[in-house]
């Protein structure tokens, strides 16, 4: 017992020692590192990427293993011993890769519209990489041999129009990718499909880094006579951002013309601004792009010869609607002259009205928008001040696009601040189809960023696909001038239809209705995936429309008949200038991709002239919309020998307004029908017949003509 009693002593003493001393305890492990937001499905609704857990720092990570993963599941696929059916090759690729869609769908979301040194740096690390573990798929031989054998004996599999469709597109998409080439023909493409991501890269953060430098500063207040009030406070406020005391800052926006040319009355300041937008990416410094962009032209060139094409657009256009090269300039020839011709005679009014203000000098490219207004206050009195007052951002939103919406499809829309943004500015929208169910999640970043690209554009966080049980999660990016604390955010009627214009890309992703998400919604061909978007646009002056949205910011009037018959009188105004100057783009476009491998790397100015001056269209005072060293649609955008598409696509959605007013025009009858045969169709059909099943003929290119105000309607319409 005593011993018992020792030992209990001795260890209470142990205790008492170990309590005393100073010497900390040891510390707990640390905790393990929280899983990458990546990893899983979000747990938001509809998957919606969580905003509020990911951060920087998980993008790279997520990539790499992304791409880990899905190299296994190629792997398996390929050396799967059993014979390919569909479901074990085509269905199961479409099934691969979950982690790196997710990670990549957010990514480059960011990286294009809220983007900082971290994400870009990322960006150009990986970007090598993915292309390389791209070629590593679509050069995979035993992949391939399933797929072509598939192909081979698509007759016998009895796949339905979908199923056929897509493994159509794999098909295609490897012998694309270099699956036909020999050993050597696979090396050297992987090393141009390397070198043209490298350079997409360099591209996208020089032209950004291009675009901020080239804002126009003012220190003289007296040079931003012309403007109103609230651009001069932006101005101000822009140049306090950039850390620049005293000064006004005018940005630039992606187009050649810059908005506010229209109001600067200072001939001087004018020019300048239209200087910096014009050389912003040539000014012999470290963004100037003409080498990159010569160089991205030769390896496609060469790329194309590779894989068997005499040029890179007809290696571009093989799948698209209009099918060849000559298709599109054939169809580009039948605009420019008509086009050019009205440019010319709006032209020689314009000139006029600078002789009766006083003015000495000769029509300048920077003179067109400040006397073109003046010519549109003169032949129809109408002012952009005049309109400005009804279009408030959010009335434009939700009173004018979501209305339109209901009014056609039925369905609504319930704003979620419960879901968390990459950036404050941004709103969330669940959107409710007309049987009670959601239908997807609708994202809006409307204001212009020194961190977000030009122009405006519209893509998913998550596609609808049935096989993978998921609902589409769609984004809308735009570039509209944030006002000041305090004042309404007012939009010109050119932001209205664009507005509407992005949006209609987002009822194509929204309507979607397919099994395979490669298929799925807006999936399809460049020069078709713009007919839904122009289409959405025709609804921005339909009177039921305008009247519910257009209603005065202070007097809560709506828009007065007299003026909207302005607007609709002044429509067909500067048509001349603004269809050549995307004739005149669309022709550049297509001239880089006609070059052969042949031809040596381009002097890009001395090629610009040259390819305007060979298709009529090198008229000074109308410059191309974008100029090649900032053409980015065709560069790093997917446009290359598709910016037609706009023009092609505009037939088509022409050509369907002229079928609405036929029967009926905004009708919820006429909006199902639409709906069900083109905006849930995605990429499960040739475009052709999709077209002629709802058109009931081939596209045409007269309702084109006629809305531009190149020829005189044919008809008599209804509404």
């Amino acid at each position: 017992m005593t011993r018992i009693r020792s030992a209990l002593l001795g260890a209470a003493a142990v205790l008492t020692l170990a309590a005393c001393s100073t010497t900390p305890p040891a510390p707990p492990p640390p905790a393990p590192p929280p899983p990458n937001p990546f990893a899983a499905a979000s747990p938001l609704p509809l998957q919606a990427p969580d905003f509020g857990r990911i951060k920087d720092s998980d993008y790279q990570p997520a990539i790499e293993r992304g791409m880990a993963i899905q190299r296994q599941e190629i792997d398996a696929i390929a050396a799967n011993l059993e014979a390919p059916t569909f479901a074990n090759t085509i269905a199961a690729m479409e099934k691969s890769g979950a982690m790196l869609t997710r990670v990549s769908k957010v990514f480059f979301a960011l990286t294009a519209a809220n983007t900082n040194e971290v994400l870009q740096k990322v960006k150009s690390d990986e970007a090598p990489k993915l292309s390389a573990h791209h070629d590593a798929i679509f050069m995979n031989a035993a992949l391939f041999a399933r797929v072509e054998a598939l192909w081979n004996a698509r007759a016998s599999l009895n796949l339905g129009p979908e199923e056929t469709t897509l493994l159509d597109v794999y098909y295609h998409n490897f012998v694309a990718s270099g699956a036909k080439l020999g050993a050597a023909g696979k090396v050297r493409l992987s090393e141009i499909n390397t070198q043209l991501s490298t350079l997409q890269t360099v591209y996208d953060e020089k032209l950004l880094a291009a675009t901020n430098a080239g804002a126009l500063v003012v220190d003289d207040p007296a040079k931003l006579a012309g403007l109103d009030d609230s651009a001069i406070a932006t101005a101000a406020k822009t140049a306090e951002e950039r850390g620049l005391k005293s000064k006004w800052v005018i940005p630039l926006i992606n187009t050649t013309q810059q908005p506010s040319l229209q109001d600067l009355s200072d001939r001087a300041t004018r020019q300048k601004l239209f200087e910096n937008s014009w050389t912003r990416s040539e000014k012999g410094d470290a963004n100037d792009e003409r080498d990159t962009i010569a160089t991205i032209a030769q390896l496609r060139a060469e790329k194309a010869a590779l894989l068997g094409y005499p040029n890179w657009a007809a290696y571009v256009l093989e799948d698209q609607m209009a099918k060849t090269p000559e298709a599109v300039t054939g169809f580009l020839d039948k605009l420019g002259p008509a086009a050019v011709a009205k440019a010319k005679g709006e032209a020689r009014d314009i000139q006029k009205a600078i002789a009766k203000s006083g003015g000495k000098f000769k029509l300048a490219a920077y003179d067109w928008e400040r006397y073109a207004e003046a010519v549109r206050k003169a032949k129809y009195d109408l002012d952009e001040s005049q309109t400005k007052p009804y279009f408030e951002m959010s009335n434009v939103l939700e009173n004018g696009v979501f209305f339109a919406a209901n009014q056609l499809y039925g369905i609504t829309f319930k704003e979620r601040k419960d879901i968390p943004v990459y950036q404050a500015d941004v709103r969330v929208f669940e959107v409710i189809d007309k049987d009670g169910s959601t239908l997807g999640l609708m994202y809006f970043d409307w204001f212009k960023r020194d961190n977000k690209q030009g122009g405006a554009w519209m893509d998913t966080f998550v596609d609808q696909s049935k096989v993978l049980g998921t609902k589409p999660v769609v984004y809308n990016v735009c570039n509209f001038i944030k006002p000041t604390e305090g004042q309404p955010a007012l939009l010109s009627f050119d932001d209205v239809t664009t507005a509407f214009h992005e949006f209609g890309h987002a009822l194509h992703g929204l309507f979607a209705s397919q099994n395979y998400p490669t298929v799925s919604g807006s999936a399809t061909a460049r020069d078709f995936v713009e007919y839904p978007s122009q289409f959405n646009e025709h609804w921005a002056l339909d009177p039921a429309v305008l009247r519910h949205y257009a209603i005065h910011y202070k007097t809560h009037e709506v828009i007065p008949e007299k003026l909207v018959a302005k607007i609709k009188k002044a429509a067909t105004f500067n048509q001349g200038y603004m269809l050549t100057e995307l004739v005149a783009a669309a022709q550049l476009d297509m001239q880089w991709a006609l070059r052969p491998a042949s031809a040596p790397k381009a002097d890009v100015d001395a090629f610009e002239t040259e390819a305007l001056t060979k298709t009529g269209l090198n008229v000074a005072e109308v410059p191309p919309r974008y100029r090649s060293s900032y053409f980015t649609h065709i560069w790093t955008l997917g446009y290359s020998a598709g910016y037609y598409a706009y023009l092609w696509s505009e037939m088509l959605d022409d050509d369907t307004y002229a079928w609405f007013e036929d029967h009926g025009g905004l009708t919820a009858a006429n909006g199902q029908r639409y709906r069900d045969m083109i905006l849930s169709r995605g990429h499960t059909m040739d475009y052709d017949a999709m077209f002629r099943a709802f058109y009931g003929k081939d596209p045409e290119i007269g309702p084109l003509l006629e809305n531009r105000g190149l020829k005189k309607p044919a008809r008599h319409k209804k509404h």
